[in-house]
Parts: structure tokens; C-alpha cells; sequence
């Protein structure tokens, strides 16, 4: 093995572990539950997997980004169910309304968490604190809009959820090509590497006069817009808002991250780890159901999943 071959493989192992990882335990887990049922490695199964992790994906993916920075967003379930009834209740069944709101909407998301990133600014709170108070904020506002679903879709708006390209669902195929160009962000543009530096050692980045500031507001303004694409393709999925939408989804988006190797200490990780977790935790759950498992037990399990997957990563920084 050459001198090069060597540092490329030492690379690869060093850094990308936590991802290599989650490959393998999806590929133990596939290979599982084809043995268990015929049907579970289907193509249908496997697609309808790929559709209904698709919400998932994208709010893992803003919360990707502020794990990055050492910090946490808390709100995202609150405004994912806000987004969502603001959506659907100001397009009310007019197609004509369709893209502003979107676009509105959109905006309204990344506001909101530029919100979040300037009070961290602002207050010097952890952000664990601030952005679980603009939880609680978001979802009184929530309340106080509509106590149920809100408003209406046109019928052609569920393409967002189950139009097809190619035969592949149009949610996980834009999720996909999302996560690739944030990946790419992260690796060859130099604010993308500012986020890895403010999150590995927040003291020396602002000594070294990297703009701080402008990456926490910006990763959270992103997590905000992440939570906006969600509330879209729920709305799509399930044709109208609730004010419980996003309810399960605060917690929910921090296991992928934490499963694909970011560790919650920041500095380290990536969002191709988080999204082969979504692909993992949402191919288990799959799996569970067809075993005939109650979703009580996969709350379990997945709890586990979580502490298991801190506890090596944090073992392997302190081995490092």
C-alpha cells in the first residue's frame, strides 16, 4: 500500500467511521428483514419507506446544521405545526395561492429561526434553552390561530408527497439532491468549514475573527427554512395543517443526527450521516410494523438506539 493509499484509508476510517457505521447496520438491517418477509425487500416497501421518511429527512437536516455549531433546535416540532396551518389555512383551496404562500412560508421559516440564532446571540443563553422557549412561543401562537386543522389544499398539491419521477417518489428524490448540495457546502466552501470551526471550538474561531455570529444565525435561519420544506410536504401528505403536526418531530430530528455520527458536542459529523440515519431509523420502524411490533416498544427501541450511538461516539472523541 502506498504512502498516499495509506493516508486516504486512514482518512476514511478516522473521519468517516460514524457513517461507515450506519451503512453497514442499514445493510445488516435489510438483509434482516428480507429473511423476516418477502415483502419487506420489495421495491414498493422500499420506495414507500423513501416517501415516508422524507418529512423526516428534512427537519434532520436543519437540525444537522445547528448540532454542527455545538447548539440544539428544540422548536422545530412547534413550528413545523404552525408552518403547516398557516399554509394550508391561507391557501384555503385556492390553486391560485399555492406558490406565494409557499414562498411566504418559506421565508416565514427561515425568519424564525434567524429569530432563535440572534436571542443565543443576544442573551448568551445555551440554545437548548432559548429555542425550547420559542418552542412553547410557537406553539401557544398555534393555539391561538386555530384549535384543529386549518384551511385546505387543492387536490393536486399531494404531488409534493406522492408524484413520482421516474418512477421515484419527488419527495426523496429532492431530498436526496438537498442533502448532496448542503454536504457539498459543508466540504468545499469556506463558510461551510466556518460552521465545523465555531461548533469544534467556539473560543479560538472567535479569536481567529471567524464570523461567529453570522454562522449561528445563518445555520438556524436554515433549520427554520428546513422546518418550512417539512410543514410543505406534510401538508401535501396529509392534504391540510394541524396544530399537531410537528409534534413528534422535535426529538425525532435529533436521533438520525446523533445515529450518523454529529456529535452533539459539535465539530464533527455531516449530513450524509444524518440522512442514512433517517434511512435507518425509518427502515427499522418499518420493519417493526411488519413484525407486528406496537409502537410503544419502537419508542423503546429507539431510545436505546440514541443512547447507544452517544455513547460510542463520545467514547471514540475522548479515544481521539
Amino acid at each position: 500500500m502506498t504512502a498516499l493509499a495509506y493516508r486516504s484509508y486512514n482518512f476514511l476510517t478516522k473521519r468517516q467511521s460514524g457513517l461507515l457505521v450506519v451503512i453497514g447496520l442499514l445493510v445488516l438491517l435489510f438483509l434482516f428483514g428480507a429473511f423476516i418477509s418477502d415483502r419487506f425487500s420489495s421495491a414498493s416497501n422500499l420506495l414507500n419507506v423513501f416517501e415516508q421518511s422524507t418529512g423526516l429527512a428534512l427537519v434532520s437536516l436543519g437540525q444537522t446544521m445547528t448540532v454542527l455549531t455545538a447548539g440544539i433546535d428544540l422548536s422545530v416540532g412547534s413550528m413545523i405545526s404552525l408552518l403547516s396551518v398557516l399554509l394550508s389555512g391561507t391557501i384555503d383551496g385556492e390553486a391560485s395561492r399555492v406558490l406565494p404562500v409557499c414562498l411566504g412560508i418559506l421565508v416565514l421559516g427561515a425568519a424564525i429561526g434567524s429569530l432563535n440564532g440572534l436571542t443565543v446571540i443576544w442573551l448568551k443563553v445555551h440554545p437548548l434553552i432559548v429555542t425550547l422557549g420559542m418552542g412553547a412561543l410557537l406553539q401557544g401562537v398555534t393555539l391561538l390561530y386555530t384549535l384543529g386543522p386549518a384551511g385546505s389544499v387543492p387536490f393536486e398539491f399531494d404531488f409534493v408527497a406522492y408524484g413520482r419521477v421516474a418512477g421515484l417518489p419527488v419527495g426523496a428524490v429532492f431530498t436526496i439532491v438537498l442533502f448532496i448540495l448542503v454536504a457539498l457546502f459543508l466540504r468545499y466552501v469556506p463558510f461551510g468549514r466556518f460552521i465545523y470551526a465555531v461548533g469544534d471550538d467556539e473560543t479560538g474561531a472567535r479569536l481567529m475573527g471567524l464570523p461567529r455570529r453570522r454562522v449561528l444565525v445563518f445555520v438556524y435561519a436554515f433549520s427554520g427554512f428546513c422546518c418550512a420544506l417539512t410543514a410543505i410536504y406534510l401538508v401535501g401528505r396529509f392534504g391540510v395543517g394541524n396544530v399537531y403536526t410537528g409534534q413528534n418531530y422535535t426529538l425525532a430530528s435529533i436521533t438520525p443526527v446523533v445515529v450518523g455520527g454529529t456529535l452533539l458536542t459539535g465539530g464533527r459529523g455531516g449530513v450524509i450521516g444524518t440522512l442514512f440515519g433517517v434511512y435507518l431509523i425509518s427502515l427499522l420502524n418499518n420493519l417493526l410494523n411488519f413484525m407486528d411490533i406496537s409502537t410503544h416498544y419502537q419508542l423503546i427501541i429507539q431510545g436505546l438506539i440514541i443512547i447507544l450511538a452517544v455513547s460510542v461516539y463520545v467514547e471514540k472523541k475522548r479515544a481521539v
